[in-house]
């Protein structure tokens, strides 16, 4: 099977200071890939470039999505060609309802109207799985939402959205043991339901317990320091990153 995603010796700038070196990463649908590392390691500096943050510069290296190079295109037309990312705090909107929001990106994805009928009916089965209330959609877009709920919506997006490739950036963070539990549910009825593919970016694992992960990438210092399977998760819970901070982790 193809790629779907094929990062190529990506190099990586902000405001002129080097934070990717030579990053290489394969994803193919419906695989489960986890970035785990230090805080500040580049982690999210990695999925802010797929998704072409224009704050993230490339300066060498390649992105290719489904076979063609995305490196310059513009956020725009990455997310219309089903690319999304999750943010680690997201924005308030006021003004824009929850489903409002949602809606108008579905069909600039498709390029479609949706009904408003089969909206609220596909919105409702949605917030179910979430546990959210169903007055969320009227609500202004994280516009006075806690921390869990505003991780929730991040979650309620992708399974409107239903990307081909999710990229969902420290979503466990700052959240209560119940609040992972619902996102992870959510996390997996987008894993059952789609041949698309998930970039899950965390130093921590609780969001990871009940998902089935293909392949596991540990970056340190804007480096691929090492790669392997699920099993290399637990690796990471037994001995942390300390290996890897040092010269040796290279021998």
């Amino acid at each position: 099977m193809a790629d779907l995603l094929n990062v190529k010796d990506l190099c990586v700038s902000v405001e002129e200071k080097g934070i990717l070196h030579g990053i290489n990463l394969s994803v193919k649908r419906g695989e489960t890939h986890v970035l785990m590392g230090p805080n500040g390691a580049g982690k999210s500096t990695l999925g802010n470039a797929i998704m072409g943050n224009p704050r993230y510069t490339v300066e060498s290296g390649k992105i290719l999505f489904e076979g063609e190079d995305i490196t310059e295109e513009a956020v725009d037309k990455r997310a219309r060609r089903g690319i999304y990312l999750s943010f680690q705090n997201p924005l308030e909107v006021p003004g824009v309802t929850l489903g409002n929001f949602i809606r108008s990106a579905m069909e600039q994805r498709s390029g479609k109207r949706i009904r408003l009928w089969d909206f609220k009916k596909e919105m409702k089965k949605a917030l179910e799985l979430l546990h959210m209330d169903p007055s969320y959609a009227e609500r202004d877009l994280n516009v006075g939402f806690s921390g869990g709920e505003k991780k929730k919506a991040e979650i309620l997006q992708l399974l409107m959205l239903k990307p081909a490739l999710a990229i969902l950036d420290e979503t466990d963070s700052g959240l209560d043991v119940d609040a992972v539990r619902t996102v992870s549910e959510g996390v997996e009825e987008y894993q059952k339901s789609m041949d698309g593919a998930l970039i899950i970016i965390t130093h921590a694992t609780r969001i990871l317990e009940s998902l089935k992960v293909d392949r596991t990438h540990i970056i340190v210092n804007g480096r691929m320091e090492d790669e392997g399977d699920a099993s290399l998760v637990g690796k990471i819970n037994q001995e942390g990153f300390e290996r890897y901070m040092t010269p040796v982790s290279k021998v």
